[in-house]
């Protein structure tokens, strides 16, 4: 790469393509793993909370007495 005039005035390229022959796409390639390798991971799904699953319900006794044996324990 030559140098252009935003680098001439003491700033250092972050890239500097040694080799002569490279094409556009090799220098985006590169570019774009370097890009890649600097980004924060994505985060991590929260875990469930124990209280929200879903879990199987004993059915309720129903016939006499039932509305007052549904608040005893069993």
């Amino acid at each position: 790469m030559t140098p252009t005039p935003s680098n001439t005035a003491g700033n250092t390229p972050a890239l500097r393509v040694i080799t002569p022959n490279a094409t556009p796409e090799e220098v985006a390639a590169v570019v774009a793993v370097l890009a890649a390798l600097d980004s924060p991971a994505p985060p991590r799904p929260r875990a469930r909370s124990t209280w929200a699953r879903p879990r199987p319900r004993p059915t309720l006794r129903h016939g006499p007495g039932a509305w007052r044996a549904s608040g005893l324990p069993q």
